[in-house]
Parts: C-alpha cells; sequence; structure tokens
C-alpha cells in the first residue's frame, strides 16, 4: 500500500518529478563519463606498455634485471615453452631476445632497438601485424628485417634496401649482419617508432651468437585478473633455477606511481564533483519539500501518523532517485560508446607529453561494469542521505505553521 501510494504520489506533479530525476540524471552521466575518461586513458597507457614492451609477465634469467646483457639470456626450446603453457590460467607464451646495436645505411648511422620476435606469437599479444604499412613481414630465418618508420625516415631506407646491423653478440663476441629490408611498420609510440628493428627470432640468435637463448619469456594469462596467480605459480615452479618472475607492475614501477597519482587527483576532482551534485540534488529536494508542506500540514491534522507520512515521503524520495540513476545510466551509455570507438585524440603539447611517455595520442572512455555500479552507487547514497531531509522535517513539522505555508 505504501509503496502504490508513493507511486501515485510522485506523478501527482509531473513537472517537480522531472525536474528532480533530471538534476539526479545529469549527475550521473557527468560522473560516469569523467571516470570512464579517466579509465580509459589508464588503460591505453597499461595496454601500450605491455603490449608493446614488457607483457603482463616476464621470465627472466634472475641477474637480467640488474644487468641487462646478452651474457644473461637463458636458455630457451620448444619443451620449456610448452612447460610454461601446460600451466593452469596460461593462454599463450612469447620469446623474445632484445638488444642495442648500431644500425646505418648507405650513408647514416644510428642508434637502435633490435629485437628478435616470433611473428605470430607477437600478433597475438598486439596485432603487430596490423601495424605493417609498407612491405610484409619476414619468414623465420629468411634473413630479412622490419624496421619502423622513424628509423627509416632516419636512415634514409626504404622497402628493399639493405641495413646494415653493427653491434656485441654474447660474452663479447662480435655482432654484424647485412639484412634486406621486407618491411616498414608504424609503432605506437615515438620512442620506439625511432629506433626500433625487427628480426625473426632464429636470425637474431645466429647474429649475436646465441643459439637457443632468449633475454626474456613473456608469459599472458588468459585474463589479466590472473596475472598475480600466474606468476606465483611460476615463482614456485622456477624457485630452483636461475630464473625471475616479474609482472609489469614489478617492471615499470614509474608508470604504477604516475597512474596511482593520477587517481589521487582524480578523487579529488570527483569528491568536488559530488558536493557541487550534492547541493545541485538537496536544491531541487528543498523545492519539492517547501512547496508540499501545507499538503503535509493538512494530512497530519486529518490524523495521519507522522511516521507514516515520513515513511510514504522517503519512499517517493527512494522512487525518483532510483529513476534518476537508470535514466542516468541509459543516457551516460551514448556518449561513452561513442568515444570508445571513436577515442578522443590529443594535439599540441598534449601529444607531445604524451609522446614522451611511450603512449599513443588518444583518450578512448571504458567501457567498464565498475564504473557504472561504483558511481551509480555513490551518486544513490548521496541522494538518499539528501532524502532524509524531507523525513526529518516531516517528524519535527509543528501542523499551525505548515498550514499557513
Amino acid at each position: 500500500m505504501y509503496l502504490k501510494l508513493a507511486w501515485r504520489n510522485i506523478w501527482r506533479n509531473k513537472r517537480r518529478t522531472l525536474i528532480t530525476v533530471s538534476s539526479i540524471m545529469f549527475a550521473v552521466v557527468f560522473a560516469l563519463f569523467l571516470e570512464s575518461l579517466e579509465k580509459g586513458a589508464h588503460d591505453v597507457m597499461i595496454e601500450n606498455m605491455t603490449r608493446f614492451h614488457t607483457g603482463y609477465i616476464q621470465v627472466q634469467d634472475y641477474r637480467f634485471e640488474d644487468e641487462p646483457s646478452l651474457d644473461n639470456a637463458f636458455y630457451y626450446d620448444d619443451s620449456f615453452s610448452v612447460r610454461v603453457r601446460d600451466f593452469e590460467l596460461v593462454e599463450y607464451t612469447i620469446p623474445r631476445i632484445e638488444t642495442f646495436m648500431l644500425a646505418a645505411g648507405a650513408e647514416v648511422t644510428r642508434g637502435a632497438f633490435v629485437m628478435g620476435i616470433d611473428v605470430d606469437r607477437e600478433d597475438q599479444l598486439n596485432n603487430l601485424k596490423d601495424r605493417l604499412t609498407e612491405g610484409k613481414f619476414f619468414e623465420p630465418g629468411d634473413g630479412t628485417a622490419v624496421i619502423s618508420e622513424g628509423l627509416a625516415s632516419r636512415l634514409n631506407l626504404a622497402v628493399g634496401d639493405s641495413l646494415v646491423l653493427l653491434g656485441q653478440g654474447r660474452f663479447g663476441m662480435t655482432a654484424s649482419g647485412l639484412y634486406e629490408i621486407s618491411g616498414l611498420l608504424r609503432h605506437p609510440t615515438r620512442e620506439m617508432n625511432n629506433q626500433l628493428v625487427y628480426l625473426s627470432l632464429p636470425d637474431a640468435q645466429w647474429l649475436l651468437s646465441a643459439d637457443d637463448h632468449i633475454t626474456a619469456l613473456l608469459v599472458t594469462p588468459s585474463r589479466s585478473r590472473n596475472i598475480e596467480p600466474v606468476a606465483e605459480q611460476l615463482r614456485t615452479d622456477f624457485k630452483d633455477e636461475e630464473l625471475a618472475v616479474f609482472t609489469w607492475r614489478e617492471m615499470i614501477p614509474e608508470l604504477v606511481e604516475a597512474l596511482e597519482f593520477d587517481r589521487a587527483q582524480s578523487r579529488l576532482m570527483m569528491g568536488i564533483l559530488y558536493v557541487v551534485i550534492g547541493f545541485g540534488i538537496f536544491g531541487t529536494i528543498l523545492t519539492m519539500t517547501l512547496e508540499r508542506m501545507r499538503e503535509f500540514g493538512i494530512l497530519l491534522s486529518v490524523g495521519m501518523q507522522r511516521i507514516k507520512l515520513a515513511f510514504v515521503v522517503f519512499i517517493e524520495t527512494f522512487f525518483i532517485t532510483i529513476l534518476g540513476v537508470l535514466a542516468g545510466f541509459v543516457l551516460g551509455l551514448f556518449p561513452i560508446l561513442y568515444f570508445h570507438f571513436n577515442p578522443i585524440v590529443l594535439g599540441g603539447n598534449m601529444e607531445e607529453l604524451v609522446a614522451e611517455w611511450g603512449i599513443e595520442p588518444v583518450m578512448p572512455t571504458a567501457l567498464s561494469p565498475e564504473i557504472f555500479i561504483w558511481q551509480g552507487m555513490m551518486v544513490f547514497i548521496l541522494t538518499t542521505i539528501i532524502c532524509f531531509y524531507p523525513t526529518i522535517k516531516i517528524l519535527t513539522l509543528k501542523i499551525l505553521d505548515a498550514s499557513k505555508a
């Protein structure tokens, strides 16, 4: 009976109800969009770093972190890969051998980051083949290379030209090789786009005198939430071997700190936003309450109990809150979906700033149920607290004063 009475009451004055619902709805939409934009930007940072740099989990020689040298590469074969892939929650593995070398064209020499990879496995992690802008990727052991567009521009090279690599291999051996450029790709981060050379894993191992050795094995769990459990499983299995296991958070702590700092700033801004939202909603609830003071006085004067009247009014405001939050979810989903598939592209100084971090200058919104749950819950709690105002007002109302309103 109370629910039916409250529902009918909120639609007796449709304009007042719609104004209140609208204020809650737009508060939810604004909060959802800001939170989604922040999470989307963070996801881009993490995705760029993990997919193109560190991976989610890395297995290395235990000395490699302190001394990232080819001397600290470790033995790797198909049986080792199968052993890791057989772990529960592991989806696939990616072997890499990495080093710095001099890269030269006909006239220009530049420093380059040389990476020996298995193209098909890399493509599983970062869609590397889609980054190719010209030519094609190499086949294992065919003696060709794919280089980034930035490096190609700096060396004045194109597809079909020859690339010279010169550096130091494993145990101080001289490493030099001549490779035909089979393709160019555009790396999403500027720093890597200016210095990256990809070789097939067998070619890189031969060049660096590191047969059957790699510097890192990237392990990708079936889901991102399984990163820590998989890392712990690997650490337990490798505890008697000269291998170390690191998660992306351990490999790039500066990014983790930057994200935490940004989240703290966002929480402060959201706190200010909630205060503004709270006063806006309180204003509409206050107006609604004052408009009905005479009605409340008449109901109390004809014998309706205060507690029952207060309970009905609280249910009314509760209904209005639910309607506002649900409408905010529906309306807020449209801009979030739009900017998720059409990210905001940064330009000018902001583009330069994020490029220094090695991050794509885009800001998509994130599609995450957590955002809707968290923001909906916060606005709902805030509005519910405000809804106690008319309840308290009724419980302390003087009938004679109300009848004169």
